[in-house]
């Protein structure tokens, strides 16, 4: 049910009278139709066939038993997963492409049933439950302030907190031998080798003024500044990001070279260096953080390319980061990718290239395995065609 001011409420029944309570889902669950109510002594059983049976698990009991309920549910999702795999033994092999989109399916059915267990939290963010941490900083970190009480599942609330340590502890960057410290739904710079792509690839000759655009946390922006570009106008239409990528750049002491701005990809202008690393994979994100990831149509990498010839200074150059895993994947061709380049008026000058060494790519049980193991990621040096 909607209300007039546009929230989303939950309902149901306690201690005979119907209850209800805001709904918030960062990954955009509608809320759940069906909901009891479940304590410490409810069997794992039974609320793994509630879950499956799209009945939400409103929590009553003790916090860290519910920590230990979910547990319990996971081991019941994954476990499931490869029986079904054994049954399907006799058809042929599925190609990469099937595989990922299988891989995708499962992973939104997995992430739905274990959003099942949900929490009440009061009008503050506290969490009313026997045991229950502190989370009230974390979650108004994630959500901003709560003018009432709402309901959330217990997965996302860890991911709270999880977001909350990575803010507090930051990411440390090599290239800049400093901490990035990424916000509740910005994704993170956990993988480093795009970083050290920018930060070794030749700067255009005179370069003074660069573009970011996607900043995202931030870190490429202060990456370019720590290379001694004079200025950096770095662009996003996400408020969370904008406001991580000012705390990142204000942090560093770099608010005096790093201009942050809300834009829909380009801002006004031409740069000497036009800097992109957008989402890899097209597709449909399921959550605000896989914006990061997936990029719908490939509309922001065919818009930076598009846009990119009218916001290019003479002789200077826009960096593309991006990955191939698309291509192997089956989801993007090479042939494509240079086709949109050309269409754009464009010509390849340059490419860096370097594998990835997050724990994917060399992990043999991964489903898509045989893909991230050839995956290359690459800094495509691009100028206006002659």
């Amino acid at each position: 049910m909607t209300t007039p001011d546009g929230a989303v409420r939950i309902h149901w029944i306690e201690h005979g009278e119907e209850r209800s309570a805001r709904w918030r889902s960062e990954s955009g669950w509608p809320a759940p139709k069906k909901v009891v109510l479940a304590d410490d002594t409810m069997s794992a059983d039974a609320a793994w066939r509630h879950a499956l049976d799209g009945t939400a698990l409103l929590w009553r009991g003790d916090f860290q038993n519910a920590r230990q309920l979910l547990q319990a549910l996971v081991r019941r999702v994954d476990h499931k997963g490869p029986r079904a795999k054994r049954a399907k033994a006799g058809k042929a092999p599925a190609t990469l492409t099937e595989q990922f989109h299988r891989h995708r399916l499962a992973q939104l059915q997995r992430a739905r049933t274990l959003a099942m267990l949900l929490m009440p939290f009061d009008a503050d963010h506290g969490v009313p439950l026997r045991r229950a941490p502190d989370v009230r900083e974390a979650c108004t970190e994630a959500y901003g302030g709560a003018t009432e009480p709402y309901v959330a599942s217990l997965r996302e609330l860890l991911g709270v907190i999880g977001a909350h340590e990575w803010r507090r502890k930051g990411v440390f960057i090599p290239a800049l031998d400093e901490r990035i410290h990424p916000w509740y739904g910005v994704f993170s710079p956990v993988r480093g080798e795009y970083v050290e792509l920018v930060a070794q690839a030749p700067l255009p000759a005179g370069a003074t003024l660069a573009f970011d655009i996607g900043a995202g946390t931030g870190v490429l922006s202060a990456v370019l500044a720590h290379r001694g570009m004079q200025g950096v106008l770095a662009t996003d239409v996400d408020e969370r990001a904008l406001g991580c990528a000012r705390a990142n750049v204000e942090r560093l002491g770099l608010a005096g070279q790093v201009e942050i701005v809300r834009a829909d990809l380009y801002p006004e202008g031409r740069a000497d260096l036009v800097v992109c690393n957008p989402p890899w994979l097209p597709g449909k994100p399921s959550s605000a953080i896989e914006y990061a990831v997936y990029d719908p149509d490939s509309r922001m990498l065919k818009g930076f390319l598009a846009g990119l010839k009218e916001h290019l200074r003479d002789g200077g150059e826009g960096w593309l980061i991006l990955s191939d895993l698309a291509e192997h994947l089956g989801l993007r061709s090479r042939d494509q990718l240079l086709g949109w380049i050309t269409e754009a008026g464009l010509d390849v000058a340059g490419r860096h290239d370097i594998r990835p060494t997050h724990p994917k790519a060399s992990d043999p049980d991964d489903p898509l395995a045989a893909a991230r193991m050839a995956e290359v990621t690459s800094l495509w040096r691009l100028r206006v065609a002659g």
